[in-house]
């Protein structure tokens, strides 16, 4: 074959974003540096926070999530446990999915729409306890409950039921998809982590009680019995691919100060401004990497 007839295939630049709850407000201070220096990839795959936070990318508005969430902290329309006993979702479904952002802090709709970046989220199947991986690509009602499946943490939240599957949260099944977005070609990927350098997870304590509400789905608590050997295996691979160049991973410094719940708006500020002083620590090394052939 003649060189001049090999097409060269164009280089796939991800953003992956692993979740973490509140910890995600660093990612979103992260997300938000990359935009207002306009660096763009290609598409996006979020996990939980991750999906809740970085669907703000693709709407290019950057400040949105740690806005709404510092505003609504100690709301209980929002969330809290007047949420959780009365709906069964510690985030109410209704108010902070759907309300907010059609009247109080509107989601750019038509942003998301025209912005070409593809925008992945990934939940877990409770009744095989796999990974779904759904792309949004307009954002619609549907989009917005896909969103608010993959962050639905168990024992918060009630599943959901969409297109026929019954789901909860994504971290449950694949925490750090970066094998995933490089099986859709996706070679140069930004993997943002909410654990620092030397994290290993362990088991929840939470299991045994997760074991009572959540008996009805077997394989889903098989998938959370797995959940710490996947996800340290999967660190490690964040590393392999780190130390091959395939990727390049940003974390925090140390532990995030804040739970996977929180109402302090000032504490949540604090965590997203870590992620924003990381941010733009790394702003030359992202854009560099990006831009390499």
């Amino acid at each position: 074959m003649h060189p001049k007839s090999i097409i060269k295939r164009k280089m796939k630049r991800g953003l992956v974003l692993e979740g973490g709850a509140m910890r995600g407000l660093f990612s979103a201070g992260i997300c938000d540096v990359l935009m207002e220096h306009d660096v763009w990839p290609d598409g996006l795959v979020g996990v939980s926070a991750g999906a809740a936070f970085g669907c703000n990318y693709k709407s290019r508005q950057p400040g949105r999530a740690i806005r709404y969430n510092m505003r609504f902290a100690r709301d209980r329309r929002y969330s809290g446990l007047w949420s959780l006993l009365t709906t069964g979702n510690y985030f109410n479904a209704q108010f902070a999915y759907h309300t907010v952002p059609a009247t109080y802090d509107v989601f750019d709709r038509e942003a998301f729409r025209q912005n070409p970046m593809e925008f992945v989220v990934v939940c877990t199947d409770v009744a095989t306890g796999l990974p779904v991986y759904k792309r949004l690509d307009e954002p619609d009602t549907a989009a917005y409950d896909w969103i608010r499946a993959s962050a639905s943490m168990p024992l918060a939240s009630r599943v959901v039921t969409l297109d026929g599957y019954r789901l909860l949260d994504g971290g449950v099944s694949d925490s750090i998809p970066l094998a995933y977005f490089e099986s859709q070609g996706y070679d140069r990927n930004v993997v943002v982590l909410t654990q620092p350098e030397g994290y290993v997870k362990q088991s929840s304590p939470l299991m045994p009680l997760m074991r009572m509400a959540l008996w009805r789905h077997p394989r889903f608590l098989e998938a959370m019995a797995r959940r710490p050997a996947m996800y340290n295996a999967q660190l490690d691979y964040v590393r392999q691919a780190e130390q091959q160049g395939r990727c390049l991973v940003v974390r925090p410094d140390g532990p995030i100060p804040i739970g996977h719940i929180s109402h302090d708006a000032r504490q949540m500020k604090r965590v997203y401004d870590m992620g924003r002083t990381t941010g733009l620590r790394y702003l030359p090394a992202i854009a560099d990497f990006y831009r390499a052939r």
